[in-house]
């Protein structure tokens, strides 16, 4: 019996389990349906192109056939392994805009302003560039400059000042507007996902079990004096193919769902608890009727441009000079962690207004030092250079929902993209603004060429019908068991995280955004769990 169990082991579930574990005399039981990190492709930073283009270490999850895709399926890749997203993400530190926190808690969430949040931020980091009023030292969490970083980063920057942006050196900081070089989650020369930072460094605790391969397939609840408690989980070891097994909670102890914007609501949702109806209609009993759940699913809408550039073979790219490069640097990240490999190959970037009466950026940018085609799962061949352009706070809310009541069965996620039209008016914006971005001289003069697929859009008509044909998401899944006051009916938690009308049962991962954040969600979500442990021991 345990005081907490946790389900899912990612950016959430590894700080609960390190900082909970702290205390001796507090009992933790981390459940995670992947396998142990040891892979060499997670610690390398360059490994995750092989783990993209091979969809390893990942729940390798669809969307249901878009619209707004011209009825294309979206691709949905979250992290199946120790460490979740943050063991194959592109490792970017970005915390979003102040503004996005205080409209959390203007939505009525108090304590999630950002002059609430941010302690945690500082808290959970230890910033190589040292302290400051917006940063920490002595986190667990490590973020650093790129040790390798490609020099055609500075020709990307330069062009983006004759664009008419400002260079940003620290998108975390004072004003989060402007282009520059993007902060990550390494080091010394190799991955630093959350597992690493709070988790496998203090295994050996004894409070502190760990259980990996282990599919949870339901909350256990009870029924006492008219209040549904949660008392434990059921998993089945072997990846899900072994015997049930349950965990039981010690009076008092809680379960805490951290398995994400898909997995938290799944699990929720097989569990009884979510939209009445919809669980009927699976053969699964109501526990608690709570139709928020699985509601308000929503996802950064992306696009990428790729530019053909094949004088550049110091960037990344399949040529014989390109394997020449791969060799060499394969062998100098195993002697000293250090060039081309400690890429995340959206090294740099930046936050941007689709118009100029925007009161702060809508759209982010990822400068890719190679050639990127359907999430890097396409083989392209000779060198270049892409840039994505994303929506950072899109209108549109679709759903999650069970496709079986077999925990097996991978949900069916909707995230509805461009189905409010404001969201297409300022991807074609912010597809003319990148655009203008990569013509700059600063740019051109290295002889690149935009790729005929994106070069034959000109028109508003055209470039809309490029997106619809070409975009996707950037990983940033929000919202399905969302934060909300008392009065909103399709709140699934409050503000302390707790489910409405289940005991002992708290959601903590990106699923209870009540809104994106206007940057990568990855910092974020670990900001929150650090903020539940103050929660969870007050």
């Amino acid at each position: 019996m345990y005081d907490y169990i946790i389900v899912g082991g990612g950016s959430a579930g590894c700080t609960l389990a390190g900082r909970l574990s702290e205390d001796p005399n507090v009992s933790v039981a981390l459940i995670e349906a992947g396998g142990a990190d040891r892979s060499i492709l997670i610690h390398c930073p360059a490994g995750l192109a092989v783990m993209a283009k091979f969809e390893l270490n990942g729940w390798g999850y669809n969307t249901v056939p878009q619209p707004g895709l011209n009825g294309r399926k979206g691709y949905q890749p979250r992290g199946k392994v120790l460490g979740g997203s943050s063991s194959i993400n592109a490792m970017v530190y970005a915390r979003g805009h102040a503004s996005d926190y205080d409209d959390w808690a203007a939505r009525g969430n108090p304590g999630w302003s950002y002059a609430d949040v941010l302690p945690y931020f500082k808290r959970a980091e230890h910033n190589e560039r040292g302290a400051d009023d917006f940063h920490g030292e002595g986190g667990p969490l490590n973020v650093m400059d790129l040790r390798s970083p490609n020099p055609f980063l500075s020709s990307f920057v330069e062009a983006g000042v004759q664009a008419g942006e400002r260079h940003n050196t620290d998108f975390n900081g004072a004003d989060q507007e402007g282009i520059g070089a993007y902060q990550v989650t390494h080091k010394n020369g190799e991955r630093f996902s959350a597992a690493k930072a709070y988790l496998t460094p203090h295994l050996g605790r004894a409070n502190l079990k760990l259980i990996t391969r282990a599919l949870t397939t339901r909350v256990v609840t009870e029924n006492r004096d008219g209040q549904v408690h949660a008392v434990g989980v059921e998993y089945r070891a072997d990846a899900g193919h072994g015997a049930v097994q349950t965990l039981r909670l010690k009076p008092g102890g809680e379960v805490l769902l951290s398995a994400g914007a898909f997995g938290s609501p799944q699990l929720l949702m097989l569990s009884g608890i979510g939209p009445a109806e919809h669980l009927r209609e699976h053969g699964i009993g109501v526990v608690r009727d709570l139709p928020g759940v699985g509601e308000n699913l929503h996802d950064h809408p992306d696009m990428v441009m790729v530019v053909n550039a094949p004088k550049l073979t110091d960037l990344f790219g399949l040529s014989w000079q390109g394997t020449v490069n791969t060799v060499r640097a394969i062998l100098e990240w195993h002697r000293s962690r250090s060039g081309m490999l400690t890429t995340n190959f959206a090294e740099a970037g930046g936050f941007i207004k689709s118009a100029p009466e925007e009161a702060i950026p809508d759209l982010q940018l990822h400068f890719v030092v190679g050639k990127l085609v359907d999430h890097g799962r396409k083989t392209v061949f000779g060198h270049g250079y892409s840039c994505h352009v994303c929506l950072l706070r899109p209108k549109s809310r679709g759903t999650l929902r069970l496709a079986s009541p077999d925990p097996q069965r991978a949900p069916l996620i909707d995230p509805a993209f461009f189905q409010d039209p404001d969201d297409m008016a300022r991807m074609v914006r912010g597809f003319k603004r990148m655009r203008a971005l990569l013509q700059q001289p600063a740019l051109t003069r290295h002889g690149g060429v935009e790729s005929q697929a994106s070069a034959s859009a000109q028109t508003a008509a055209q470039i809309e019908q490029f997106i619809r044909n070409h975009a996707d998401t950037i990983y940033h899944p929000v919202g399905t068991c969302r934060m909300g006051p008392d009065g909103d009916a399709l709140a699934v938690v409050d503000a302390q995280l707790r489910v409405r009308g289940v005991q002992a049962l708290r959601v903590i991962d990106a699923s209870v955004m009540p809104q994106v954040v206007g940057g990568n969600t990855n910092a974020p979500v670990i900001m929150m769990a650090e903020k539940a442990v103050d929660i969870l021991l007050r």
